[in-house]
């Protein structure tokens, strides 16, 4: 997929007026849901304006996604603003903007749907713009979620799938866009670091309370985006069910920030175009805003060390900031939608003594409390998760937060029982915090300083302490490798059992 604001000519009087036509570009917003909406009402409180242009799905209201208790709230000189922003005239009419409307007249068109629609707006946009002879319109999408194919039953992010497509993400939590002094970062993030840079800087002319970076790691952040919808559903819950125990909070929410890191970073040592991405770019990452060019985790592999992780993505502060405040209880006004839908959850298990007999019945609960469904990108991503997890090669102690989560919903009833109380109970959560991060390989050694009286136990670890057996000791086909577990063990070792086992 070609997405670029620059053909591939070398004339440089031609490349100068692009540019200076350029930088007065046009900005359009497809699909108007909660976000872009919110972000165009700022825009227009600011009187900054001008350069957006808007254009509601096809039988869809422009301010359809707020609560007439919203619209209420809201100054109707820029709701009159925001109607301007998405029609224009056709002769002596007023029409609605559409999608064609945006790509022949804007340099810069974000597709603002969801996983349900984005994909197929994008197959449309493509054909728009070789339609009107537009090729150096560059697209864009905000939908931080797993897509799905029901045909060949895949999930992916979509900019894996078309890895030139730019990625717009920033925190935006329900309502705060529309405070008038309220500051926000984001990032614009494109593979090619000429394209982000220029896609930042018309995106940050939207408002002056609107920050953007450019970055040139869509992937990562698309995928951080959706991981981090699962890890809301956790947090709401954490802090709805854990309100009076708060020494396990800082411990939850650290481990559900770092594995959506890691997770993030698993999945860009992946990307078939990684090299590419460091080394062909004219413009430097440290020009950018990037600390350093790359950040990388290895692994000892005993003879070799292999390279895990890229975690240079990390650098990109909006965009971690962006799964931090998901994950936060905000001291005023309400906080995102799936972790509202977490705080559901906990009402729900904590009224019934149990975990949902099954997920329609925590949508339920979540309409309950006057939540779309349809709108919780965190329970559309958990339906797919081990699909996931698979595919990316996620290792289990970088997800065991989500297995939990994953298990208390899906599970079988065996599995809800011992996740019910893994989450539920303060002790038990603390336990399976610090022993699942541990990888299946390093318990065992955990386990036989716990059996020391046996005599695998006193093998293992007397092996590790001669330095000449080490190496040894780490294959060692041991009883304490192939344990079981047993049926009086805790809770959390139960739950951690069911989860490596992949039952």
């Amino acid at each position: 997929m070609y997405n670029s604001f620059f053909d591939n000519s070398l004339d440089k009087k031609s490349l100068k007026q692009r540019l200076r036509k350029l930088c007065q570009g046009k900005i359009g917003f497809y699909s108007i849901g909660l976000y872009p909406a919110s972000l165009a009402y700022n825009s227009a409180m600011q009187k900054s304006a001008k350069s957006l242009l808007l254009a509601p799905r096809p039988g869809r209201e422009l301010l359809g996604a707020f609560s007439e208790e919203e619209l209420k709230g809201m100054d109707p000189r820029h709701v009159s603003k925001l109607h301007r922003m998405s029609s224009h005239k056709e002769g002596d009419k007023s029409v609605p903007n559409t999608l064609e409307h945006l790509i022949a007249n804007c340099d810069l068109v974000i597709l603002s749907a969801n996983s349900k629609y984005v994909e197929q707006d994008l197959t449309e946009a493509c054909a728009i713009r070789e339609k009107l002879k537009r090729k150096n319109v560059v697209l864009g999408c905000l939908a931080g979620s797993f897509n799905h194919d029901e045909i060949d039953n895949n999930s992916y992010v979509l900019c894996e799938k078309n890895p030139n497509l730019a990625f717009f993400s920033g925190f935006h939590r329900h309502g705060a866009l529309r405070h008038p002094v309220d500051s926000f970062t984001a990032n614009f993030c494109h593979p090619n670091a000429l394209t982000a840079l220029i896609g930042a800087y018309l995106l940050d002319k939207l408002s002056p309370n609107l920050q953007v970076s450019p970055g040139i790691h869509n992937i990562e952040a698309q995928y951080l985006k959706a991981a981090k919808n699962m890890a809301s559903i956790f947090a709401g819950f954490g802090y709805e069910q854990h309100e009076h125990n708060p020494g396990v909070l800082p411990t939850l929410l650290t481990l559900l920030l770092n594995q959506c890191l890691d997770q993030a970073a698993t999945v860009s040592i992946m990307r078939p175009d990684r090299e590419k991405l460091y080394n062909e770019q004219t413009i430097a990452l440290t020009e950018l805003g990037y600390a350093v060019p790359r950040i990388e985790a290895t692994l000892n592999k005993g003879s070799y060390m292999e390279k895990v992780r890229d975690h240079t993505f990390s650098q990109l502060t909006a965009i971690v900031a962006d799964v931090r405040g998901s994950m936060m209880l905000p001291v005023t006004g309400k906080p995102t939608r799936n972790f509202q839908a977490g705080q559901a959850l906990a009402r729900g298990m904590r009224q019934n003594g149990r975990c949902p007999t099954n997920i329609e019945e925590l949508e339920h609960w979540c309409s309950e409390a006057g939540l779309n469904t349809g709108s919780l990108e965190g329970l559309k991503a958990l339906k797919y998760w081990p699909q996931i997890e698979e595919k990316y090669g996620i290792p289990g102690h970088d997800a065991s937060m989500v297995n939990l989560l994953y298990k208390g919903l899906y599970g079988n009833d065996i599995e809800k029982d011992f996740a019910y109380e893994v989450m539920t109970e303060s002790r038990e959560l603390t336990n399976y915090c610090r022993e699942s991060v541990r990888p299946t390989q390093g318990r065992k050694y955990a386990d036989a300083l716990n059996n020391i009286d046996t005599l695998d136990a006193l093998e293992l670890i007397s092996n590790v302490v001669i330095a000449e057996n080490a190496k040894k000791a780490l294959n060692a086909d041991t009883e304490i490798e192939t344990r079981e577990i047993h049926p009086d063990a805790p809770a959390y070792l139960q739950v951690i059992e069911y989860i490596e086992q992949g039952a």
